[in-house]
């Protein structure tokens, strides 16, 4: 894959997503690294340019500086925001009620605490969804329990073993009795390393995954 043609099925990719609106995205690609520049209309939509671009094989690693430039029409007060932000993740039942938002010029901040990953992931879904939100910084603090090393290990390499989209022979797990988890070797495609990275982060009581995983095509 040389990277004039990563560079132009990543491009064509952007173009097929009507989620995204190309025509202000300029895409460059350097030794399967895709870089996105320009602008796009919403925060959801840069993040779903990246979302995209791992569609298109090839592709190691996405480095998104798409800037978030709203219409007049689609700029709000802060305060106007932050109740639809809240509003929002009080009707999402995978939210807890621990996590709280404050907005400044469109930046939406998440802190509070969440017993597992997921949780804070839906959190930052969902604040990101809401039209005017131009970024969202995810402080939630996970305080899950600490974990036994050795059950974590097992438990996720069981899982991956389950998950039909995986092939885990070429994950290696690292885990730690601070709740920290690392995954390195190597896997077929970003769907194989979502998979994985998923895998490691539902286990109980992980409160970090470092991801060194890599792509071999």
């Amino acid at each position: 894959m040389t990277d004039d043609r990563l560079r132009s099925d990543a491009q064509d990719e952007l173009r097929w997503e009507p989620k995204v609106d190309d025509a202000s995205i300029a895409v460059s690609a350097n030794d399967g690294v895709v870089t996105l520049r320009g602008t796009v209309g919403s925060f959801r939509e840069k993040r779903e340019a990246t979302a995209a671009v791992k569609r298109v094989y090839g592709t190691q690693r996405v480095d998104n500086q798409l800037q978030v430039k709203l219409l007049t029409a689609d700029r709000r007060a802060d305060a106007d925001l932050r109740a639809d932000v809240l509003q929002a993740m009080i009707l999402d039942a995978l939210i807890p009620s621990t996590i709280d938002a404050k907005v400044d010029d469109g930046v939406v901040t998440l802190s509070g605490t969440a017993h597992l990953h997921f949780e804070r992931d839906e959190a930052e879904e969902v604040a990101g969804n809401i039209k005017g939100v131009t970024f969202v910084a995810n402080q939630v603090e996970l305080i899950a329990p600490p974990p036994f090393a050795d059950d974590v290990k097992q438990s996720i390499k069981r899982a991956m073993e389950r998950d039909a989209k995986l092939d885990a022979e070429g994950v290696r797990i690292e885990s730690a009795d601070n709740g920290t988890v690392k995954l390195t070797g190597s896997v077929r495609s970003w769907a194989e390393h979502d998979a994985a990275v998923g895998a490691a982060w539902a286990a109980p009581g992980v409160k970090s995954v470092h991801d060194d995983l890599l792509i071999a095509y």
